[in-house]
């Protein structure tokens, strides 16, 4: 798959993941939690999915970039850690305070997203850059 093609299935993932919070507010409490455990499971295949590339890439990728794949692995199973953790907690006063870090991590995680979808096109177009000038420098010869 062509790099580009790959943005467009990122914005594409985007907007699949934005109508998913907005129909959030509509569904009821299973229906939540049943996307909710959805959300979860894809996110946990995705990370998987990430490491094993990350696995099978090393010697093709920058060291930087293989350390940037582990410790998002290491992030999703806290994440996935804190979660069940805040689902035993009871108290009201304790469930808004959850809530609340709830809202924050997620807004947070959007934050940084946002901040890979850019590194994202700046490494595709990087990547553009630097085939057509090993293209120009083959031609050359």
């Amino acid at each position: 798959m062509a790099l580009s093609d790959t943005l467009s299935t990122l914005a594409e993932r985007a907007k699949v993941a934005e109508d998913h919070a907005s129909q959030a507010a509509a569904q009821g409490r299973e229906q939540l939690q049943a996307t909710v455990e959805q959300a979860r499971k894809a996110a946990q295949d995705q990370a998987a999915k990430l490491q094993e590339s990350a696995r099978g890439a090393e010697t093709r990728t920058s060291q930087w970039w293989a350390d940037m794949q582990r410790n998002w692995h290491d992030h999703t199973a806290k994440v996935s850690s804190d979660i069940q953790a805040r689902k035993q907690e009871h108290d009201a006063a304790r469930a808004a305070r959850v809530a609340d870090r709830a809202e924050a991590d997620a807004a947070a995680a959007i934050a940084i997203a946002l901040t890979a979808i850019e590194e994202a096109e700046y490494t595709v177009l990087d990547a553009r850059l630097a085939r057509m000038e090993a293209d120009t420098k083959s031609s050359a010869r």
